[in-house]
């Protein structure tokens, strides 16, 4: 395990990784993963696992050190791909989506951490419902932040599809060369998610210069979209034995309902709906409410839920 104390450009290291402490990286098999931590290793470690094509710094540096201010040490990562770690071609991703659900227990190895509390969100999520599932030693509790259900349900009832604003969202040309068009198309899609719930374009465009300038290849994040439906479902979320603590915003067009649903699936799990938020992070005016559950649900080491 490495670290790497250097700014990733003016003004983005003093903004976030001070706050965060130096960006380490876990080699493995070829790959490096980067990620950052903060707060003392002894508490129970928290793991904030982004959604599809999102570098580390969408898990907001400010997120991270409140929830460590309130006694956690909280981890977040570079998928492959994405900022610092380890990227190749795009439209040539050298890994699987298998790898992308594996990738956190390398984390946690490489921390020496038997067992963390998991925070994904959306496509994170996925990645934690499986793992809760097939390396449930390692998961003390999961929280399932503006995701969907990723194994199979009880109730065969579909879910409610995206909203019609997002048609297209994904397809069409990439965005041009350069640093200012990456970020207007980051901006753009998070708007749109965001479904006229409390979009703060400002903190927006912060986040994802810091992004792209930290990355290596912006555009290979594109690969995770190639990969979102490789992985076989491998489980089923009444399986799901750990606690579990579903959040979900009232405005998310992408995942319409699908928090109440997913909730209704997963043996004791509590449901705790945002108002205002669209299918986005929590953004900073929920987390007067959002923390402290948070705060208790990963206060406690894992309770093996039923038989």
């Amino acid at each position: 395990m490495t670290s790497d104390g250097d700014d990733a450009g003016p003004g983005v290291g003093a903004a976030d990784g001070e706050a965060l402490g130096p960006e380490q990286y876990v080699e493995q098999d070829g790959v490096r993963l980067c990620f950052q931590a903060v707060g003392a290793p002894e508490r129970e470690t928290v793991l904030l696992i982004g959604g599809l094509g999102a570098a580390m710094d969408w898990c907001p540096a400010d997120f991270c050190v409140a929830l460590a201010d309130g006694g956690r040490r909280v981890v977040r990562y570079d998928h492959r791909d994405t900022g610092r770690s380890s990227t190749g071609s795009v439209g040539e991703p050298a890994y699987t989506a298998r790898d992308l659900v594996e990738d956190p227990v390398r984390i946690l190895d490489a921390l020496e951490v038997e067992q963390a509390h998991l925070v994904g969100f959306s496509m994170g999520g996925g990645i934690a419902q499986e793992l809760a599932v097939e390396r449930r030693d390692r998961v003390a509790s999961v929280t399932l932040v503006s995701t969907s259900p990723a194994l199979d349900r009880a109730d065969p009832a579909p879910l409610q599809g995206p909203a019609p604003e997002l048609a297209g969202l994904w397809e069409g040309p990439a965005p041009g060369p350069g640093e200012d068009a990456a970020v207007e198309a980051s901006v753009r899609e998070d708007r749109l998610l965001t479904a006229g719930g409390r979009f703060d374009e400002a903190r927006t465009r912060a986040i994802a210069r810091r992004a792209v300038r930290r990355s290596i290849d912006p555009a290979a994040s594109v690969n995770h979209a190639d990969l979102a439906a490789e992985t076989p479902v491998r489980g089923a979320l009444r399986d799901l034995r750990v606690p579990a603590l579903v959040v979900h915003g009232d405005r998310d067009p992408l995942f319409p309902g699908h928090g109440e649903r997913l909730a209704a699936e997963i043996p004791g799990a509590e449901l705790l709906e945002l108002d205002r938020t669209g299918h986005q992070f929590p953004p900073p005016q929920t987390w007067e409410r959002l923390l402290p559950v948070l705060l208790e649900h990963t206060a406690r080491r894992r309770r093996t839920l039923g038989a």
